[in-house]
């Protein structure tokens, strides 16, 4: 089953279930992917549609943070509850261990020794990590270890 069909389950799971708050999250996502469908004329794979997932992740954590520092807290908590259902869409996150071994796995393949290569090992990774594990992250981790 496709993350489009799952998400379309648990569309009609929620209504059931008349939980507004899940329903609409869930709407959101399917709306923002229909959006990128009809914007491209072609129907999202799974790994693409994770990627919409994650950038609506980082977009409300981003919200958080603005919603915190303008002290409106019932703002940041709505915020936070559409990450969680959005999360459960999302593969599960990687530990450090997992995400460091992949980092090692990859510079080894592709014999990256200096900063140059950080762009081969970050493409090499993307596939791998996405929805997994913040890019930002792992790219500083990459820029450490060829240093």
């Amino acid at each position: 089953m496709s993350l489009v069909e799952q998400l379309k389950d648990q569309m009609k799971e929620a209504m059931r279930a008349k939980d507004k708050a899940r329903l609409g999250t869930i709407r959101m996502a399917l709306s923002a992917i229909k959006q990128i469908e009809v914007d491209t004329r072609e129907t999202l794979t799974d790994e693409q549609t994770i990627a919409v997932l994650t950038k609506m992740v980082k977009q409300r954590r981003d919200s958080i943070t603005q919603y915190e520092s303008a002290n409106r807290p019932e703002l940041a908590a709505a915020e936070a509850a559409e990450i969680q259902v959005i999360e459960t869409f999302l593969p599960s996150p990687l530990t450090e261990e997992e995400v460091a071994a992949i980092i090692d796995e990859a510079i080894s393949q592709l014999g990256a020794s200096t900063m140059a290569d950080m762009g081969k090992v970050m493409g090499a990774l993307k596939s791998k990590v996405q929805g997994r594990a913040d890019m930002g992250a792992i790219g500083s981790q990459i820029r450490a270890k060829l240093n």
